[in-house]
């Protein structure tokens, strides 16, 4: 009698969280798609398809710098890169931090959310940084490790109506 109640209790509690096991098993995160990440190191292999088996197309060198994620097929992520290219990047590569490259010629980091404001430092096209937070013209960046504000409409790496903390 001992031996089939240890048995019981397992698939009785495995039976117990059916959801959850489902809810794991294809490995998608279930966040809203399309939405922003940047790259975790300095060496992202972005491949043909969603597995090893794919080649590799291209190779990012550039840790921080933003992806917008399109697709979600287990731990493969399909991702569009500031030039608009394609491809698919292991979830491991990814960071939910938000990253922001300078799109802009030249412009300004600023003090407060203001044009009139001090003026930080000048960024120059191609500059990448960390999105702190976005409200619906500016949001705050990191640069450097210098704090500061930028529009919108200088960088690539949040949508324009997107609001967040």
């Amino acid at each position: 009698m001992k031996n089939t109640i240890l048995p019981l209790l397992v698939c009785s509690f495995l039976l117990a969280f059916p959801v959850a096991a489902a809810e794991d098993a294809d490995n998608t995160t279930r966040l809203p798609i399309p939405r922003f990440a940047a790259l975790r190191s300095n060496e992202v292999n972005m491949r043909a398809g969603p597995g090893l088996r794919y080649p590799i197309e291209w190779v990012f060198s550039r840790r921080g710098l933003p992806v917008e994620i399109t697709a979600e097929y287990d731990v493969w992520r399909r991702v569009r890169d500031p030039d608009g290219a394609e491809g698919w990047i292991s979830r491991i590569e990814l960071t939910g931090r938000r990253g922001a490259l300078v799109t802009s010629p030249r412009c300004s980091l600023k003090k407060k959310r203001n044009e009139l404001s001090e003026t930080l430092a000048h960024l120059e096209a191609g500059a990448v940084g960390q999105i702190v937070s976005c409200e619906r013209i500016w949001c705050k960046v990191k640069f450097d490790g210098m704090k500061g504000y930028l529009r919108k409409t200088d960088f690539w790496g949040a949508y324009p109506e997107e609001i967040f903390d």
